[in-house]
């Protein structure tokens, strides 16, 4: 593929009067805008800014290239400026440089591996040839500037070996912030140094495309050392524990490749350990939020796929026994040995659901304290998880075990990640017993303390919450319809298939049993949020100018309205975990206000029965989609406002 299809004749501007850095970069970002590249240009100039403050993004030769990493970007993309007048305090990698030319790329945060980000690595790789720069100043229009970012030609190399003996081998890894221009130019830059001094350079590059030309043992083995050219920590960087190092920054291969070579061979740093090395390799800290939502979005990634496939394994069962008119009763012992071949698949096919989501949670947590801690947290996080899950186990002669739910899997998740995290660090054993701690010592410890935390705190608060709940459900049935029914929708939304929700079941459902109140709240709570929340994803998609949920929300809102419609209600979890503070009241009050409206107008339901196929078993079956078309939309819309609104707000602080 072609440069230039990364680009468009509105993102190219010649001749500019453009007197400042900040200038040329507003107004890049401001043509991207336009051009429909990214959908928010304060949000997007902050990230460029941002990175600036990292590492110049002045290089040689008159070229800058300005750059920024963010979800607001809905492609891959890159302007080009080249100005009248050359900006002189632009900061560089050679304090020379008077800025002439800039290349602002648009790097979007979800895109890892895309055609259209191995194009910039590929531009910004080209861009350290002499020759191709030259060819873009020579062209003074967009059609000969188009053309020319196609021009390329191979480059001769004469090398001049250093010492005697076998050929040498070096091994680099490259990494930037934003994962594009700094990595492969710098990549490009070893390389070209390597060819010139007759030293093998091999690089990995960790970038946004993820690790490219990865270091493998068989490479390692033969290597004589290993430069770390990296802004951020690299990452595996225990794979080249006995060799010698230099660790820089990324943007010094640009100026020092040959000089870098050659020290790394003659006078390393030292050798590679990563315990002794440890502090020096941590990224910055992030802060104690930023680390705390970055690990609830990690453990709600690896949790997606497990809602997904649980999902489908027991919609594809329940619609399969449609035609058989067995949709409620293919879960029973009695279909496992059916006569019925075809039914009897449908029973383990729906129980093989069941038995998935029961994953859902340990997942959750595992990863939760794997993105905390890295691989010592999975275990006790995958421990905290199936606690949370409702894993009983007999303490002295008492059977212990509530299933927590979602909040429970969260905390425990926490508590295992931060613990790992805090004994890997604290604790410093001799080099002879390292293979002690992340095999003995961190384990015990985190699985040590998810138990006590599980046992003194997650049971007992969340258990009393459950209790309370049922005991409030359970006072309520002598109260008036609306209050009832407004009592049991609110229960049911609350936690998607948690304890509160399977409080509200117990009562609900023993209520209907004995044809003192019928299910009509309990059904359209339950199908209600993910129907509602999978909504937003659609309007948010096709209807409104801009996006209010992140990508990765939009896939699950696919699932969520799948999902709603065969009453699975787990697929919203997503959204909740992402944002409960807001996501919890909106699912609770849309569940009341649409089963309540169905019960004004009439609507049903003595049957437990919330898929799509029991719709037809209500009495008054208007009132009972007008009832869930009004929930779901108050929580479709309500989000969509919200969520805009924030969306806003930190744009308009983005800029002050």
């Amino acid at each position: 593929m072609e440069l230039k299809i990364m680009t468009d004749k509105d993102l190219l501007f010649f001749d500019k009067e453009w007197s400042s850095k900040e200038q040329v970069i507003e107004s890049l970002v401001d043509s991207l805008y336009k051009n429909g590249n990214i959908d928010s240009k304060e949000i997007f100039l902050q990230a460029v800014l941002d990175r600036e403050k990292l590492s110049p993004t002045g290089m040689e030769a008159g070229l800058a290239i300005p750059h920024g990493k963010s979800n607001v970007v809905k492609k891959a993309a890159f302007a080009v400026a080249k100005l009248r007048t050359p900006v002189s305090d632009w900061e560089s990698i050679d304090p020379n440089n008077q800025v002439k030319l800039v290349f602002l790329l648009a790097i979007p945060d979800t895109e890892a591996g895309s055609t259209h980000l191995r194009l910039l690595s590929e531009l910004s790789t080209r861009l350290m040839n002499p020759n191709y720069l030259k060819r873009l100043y020579a062209a003074d229009n967009t059609e000969s500037f188009l053309v020319a970012l196609d021009e390329i030609e191979q480059e001769k190399v004469s090398a001049t070996p250093i010492g005697d003996g076998p050929k040498k081998k070096v091994l680099a890894i490259t990494a930037c912030a934003a994962g594009i221009a700094h990595t492969y130019m710098a990549a490009e830059a070893l390389e070209k140094a390597g060819r010139e001094l007759g030293v093998e350079v091999l690089v990995e590059k960790q970038g946004a495309n993820g690790i490219e030309d990865e270091h493998l043992a068989a490479r390692i083995k033969e290597a004589d050392a290993v430069i770390f050219a990296t802004d951020i920590a690299p990452k595996g960087m225990e794979r080249f524990n006995g060799l010698p190092f230099i660790r820089t920054k990324v943007a010094q291969p640009l100026r020092e490749a040959k000089a870098m070579i050659t020290k790394v061979l003659e006078n390393p740093d030292g050798t590679v350990n990563v315990n002794e090395e440890a502090s020096e390799t941590k990224e910055e800290k992030k802060g104690f939020f930023s680390e705390l939502a970055a690990a609830i979005l990690t453990g709600i990634s690896y949790m997606i796929p497990v809602i997904v496939s649980a999902g489908l394994m027991i919609g594809i069962a329940k619609l399969g026994a449609m035609p058989f008119g067995l949709v409620q009763e293919i879960n029973q012992l009695e279909y496992a040995t059916h006569s019925n071949q075809l039914l009897v698949i449908l029973h383990h096919l729906d129980k093989f659901g069941g038995m998935i989501f029961k994953f859902m949670y340990p997942v959750f947590g595992a990863f939760v304290a794997y993105a905390l801690a890295n691989r010592p947290g999975i275990v006790s996080g995958f421990i905290g998880g199936a606690f949370a899950a409702g894993l009983h186990f007999t303490f002295w002669g008492v059977e212990g075990g509530v299933a927590s739910g979602f909040l429970g899997a969260l905390v425990l998740g926490l508590t295992a990640g931060y613990v790992s995290k805090i004994a890997n660090e604290k604790i410093k054993l001799n080099k002879n017993f390292q293979a002690m701690k992340p095999m003995l010592l961190i384990p015990a410890i985190s699985v040590l303390s998810v138990f006590f935390m599980n046992f003194y705190f997650v049971d007992p608060v969340f258990g009393a919450l459950n209790v309370w709940l049922t005991n409030v459900i359970a006072a309520a049935e002598s109260s008036g319809a609306l209050f009832l029914s407004s009592i049991i929708a609110g229960a049911t939304a609350f936690d998607l298939g948690g304890p509160i929700n399977k409080a509200a079941g117990a009562i609900a459902i023993g209520l209907a049993a004995d044809e003192i109140f019928p299910l009509t709240a309990r059904v359209l709570a339950i199908v209600i949020p993910p129907i509602g929340l999978g909504l937003a994803t659609v309007i948010d998609r096709y209807v409104v100018g801009r996006r209010v949920f992140e990508a990765d929300l939009r896939v699950a809102g696919n699932t969520s309205l799948l999902l709603g419609f065969i009453a699975i209600s787990e697929g919203a979890i997503p959204f909740m975990l992402r944002n409960p503070l807001l996501t919890i009241p909106l699912n609770i009050m849309g569940a009341i206000l649409g089963a309540c409206t169905a019960v004004i107008l009439g609507a049903v339901q003595w049957y437990p029965l919330p898929a799509i196929w029991g719709w037809p078993l209500v009495e008054n079956v208007w009132a009972y989609l007008i009832g869930l078309a009004v929930g779901a939309g108050f929580i479709a819309f309500s989000n969509i406002f919200i969520r805009y609104a924030l969306l806003k707000r930190k744009e308009r602080k983005a800029v002050s």
